[in-house]
Parts: C-alpha cells; structure tokens; sequence
C-alpha cells in the first residue's frame, strides 16, 4: 500500500539538556520574563516558536514550555538556589538547540553551564542506508 504522507526528509536531530547556575532568583520567578526570553532566543537560534506556555508555582518556580514547527523546549527554575534545567529538542538542521541554551545562558547572566547532546534518529550520512 503505497504512503500518502510526504516525505519531509531525514529523520533527525539534537537533543539538548542543560543546567544552568548561579542566576539572580527574581529572575528565575518572573513568568513573563523566561516566556519572552525563551521564545525570543529560541527565535534568535533558528527554531521557528508557534506557541509558549507557562505555569508558575507557590511559593516559587516557573515551568516554561514553548513547542517548536522543529519540536519543543522546555525551562524549569528553581529561584531559591538560583538554578534551572533546559531540555531544547530540535529535528533537521535549520534550528541550533545548543546556541539558543548559550543565548538563553547569556539572557540569564550566567556563565555556569553544564550541557549533553544528543544526536537522535539517523544522522545524514545514514538517511540513504
């Protein structure tokens, strides 16, 4: 039975997970803030952002999540020690999920950043095998 589904070419991409430190906490609790700064560099880094969405806790912390035409990303702060774990997947090439983790670092004022890639699916060289 032949596929009716276009081809949209290879199947893969990064996936990035981050910790960032040492961030001023106010900044870590401001939902508007991490909403616009997150979609502004996610955008700045070449992911194409169609909606952000964001839950803030009692008494602190805020979870952002913004899905990408690319996949998705996803903030979660922890102000009272001035941290926050990123996770940015991303399939193709258009999109740099490490550069917006560095720019979402940079937004941040932070320069303590721990972060793995992982290269998920087939990579280019493989697509044709």
């Amino acid at each position: 039975m032949p596929s009716e589904l276009n081809p949209v070419g290879v199947f893969s991409g990064k996936h990035v997970l981050a910790e960032l430190e040492g961030i001023e906490p106010q900044l870590l609790d401001d939902e508007t803030f991490l909403r616009s700064t997150l979609a502004n560099t996610l955008t700045d880094a070449g992911a194409t952002v169609c909606e952000v969405i964001a839950h803030r806790f009692e008494p602190q912390g805020v979870t952002v999540l913004a899905m990408l035409a690319e996949s998705h990303a996803s903030v979660h702060t922890y102000p009272e020690i001035g941290a926050v774990f990123v996770d940015v997947f991303t399939c193709g090439e258009r999109a740099d999920p490490e550069r917006a983790v560095t720019l979402l670092a940079d937004a941040l004022g932070t320069g303590s950043v721990s972060m793995s890639t992982f290269h998920r699916g087939r990579q280019p060289a493989e697509a044709g095998t």
